[in-house]
């Protein structure tokens, strides 16, 4: 099921492609302005939740997509949602089912009789943001559909590449405990995700207000985009310009080997893992209007940056092995004494 929400300036169906005016490029001062504005506005109706806010914030500047891995309930589409709404520009929600084929997600090529040829048909991927609910749920073919789109910012039809908008951020949402009529993500797919994050349980205060608020209505509706696409765009262009020095960069490249060189691991962090990571860093030292990035940023991101791309010989549900084993060897790796 695709549920479709387009831009109201743009022509009905049609999709811009990495529109490119003229902007002034974004300083430090804006991109932590642009950042802060996020979470408050996201965190007006995701009570409780600081951290996990903070983290989609980082990976949407940062470039990456982020899946949200929670039991039922725990405000997972909510969350998805708010971050969407504070986005101005074209959001689509893709519900994942069993029945769901690659061609509903990237769209396909369909026979046009007036013009006497085939015309693509776009998919829902084809916006600033999607939000595809149980990603889980969806056989690995369809899966798949995601893998260019997700790494490379457009889609390839009957050999045909389309760009999809630019900025583009994907957030997936699954429930790690009820596997029955769910398939498990490939190491691909969650290679392709800059974060993993959990949102646990409210506190007896945060819980009280949210009930008490959604018993008004869906607050998430309310919400009004705190950035325009376009300007986000420059706003990453921006957090890309943070200053790494050596002996940070070198830092957060061995906390990434170390996870391949461990014995307990099967399969540990890529070097897509290790640039992830680096510009993760660089999203949280906007957010805490710095321009330059320290080793705690890339401590503070190494387990929901890291822990969902490795394999462990025998993980427990969930992934928590992973999370204990990363935090553990973020703990091991020296901190550079001077940067």
């Amino acid at each position: 099921m695709v549920t479709t929400v387009d831009d109201p300036a743009a022509p009905p169906g049609q999709h811009a492609q990495h529109e490119d005016p003229v902007h002034a490029p974004a300083d430090l001062g804006e991109v932590t302005r642009v950042a802060r504005a996020l979470v408050g506005n996201v965190e007006r109706v995701v009570r409780g939740r600081h951290e996990a806010v903070e983290l989609v914030t980082v990976a949407l500047l940062a470039g990456g997509h982020v899946v949200v891995e929670d039991v039922p309930g725990t405000g997972k589409t909510t969350l998805a949602r708010a971050v969407a709404r504070s986005v101005g520009g074209s959001f689509h929600r893709v519900q994942a089912t069993a029945d769901l084929l690659p061609a509903d997600i990237t769209g396909s090529s369909v026979w046009d009789p007036a013009a006497q040829r085939f015309t693509f048909v776009a998919g829902p991927v084809f916006a600033h943001v999607v939000l595809v609910d149980e990603l889980n749920r969806t056989p690995p073919r369809t899966q798949s559909a995601f893998l260019e789109v997700m790494d490379e910012g457009a889609v390839t039809v009957d050999g045909v590449r389309h760009p999809v908008p630019d900025p583009f951020f994907v957030v997936a949402t699954q429930n790690p405990l009820e596997q029955h009529g769910t398939y498990p993500l490939p190491e691909g797919q969650l290679d392709r995700f800059a974060v993993r994050l959990r949102l646990g349980g409210l506190d007896a205060d945060s819980e009280l207000l949210v009930v008490r608020e959604q018993l008004a209505g869906p607050t998430v509706d309310q919400l009004a985009p705190v950035v325009d696409a376009d300007r986000l765009r420059a706003v990453r262009a921006a957090v890309r310009t943070l200053h790494v020095a050596d002996p940070v960069l070198a830092h957060a490249l061995a906390l990434v080997r170390r996870t391949r060189e461990d014995p307990r691991v099967r399969l540990g962090a890529s070097s897509r893992a290790a640039i992830t990571l680096v510009r993760c860093a660089q999203a949280r030292a906007a957010l805490a209007a710095r321009d330059y990035v320290t080793p705690d940023d890339v401590r503070a991101l190494a387990v929901p940056v890291l822990a969902h791309r490795l394999s462990l010989p025998a993980s427990s549900p969930g992934g928590t092995a992973a999370e204990a084993l990363v935090a553990e060897i973020a703990g091991s790796v020296p901190v550079p004494v001077q940067v």
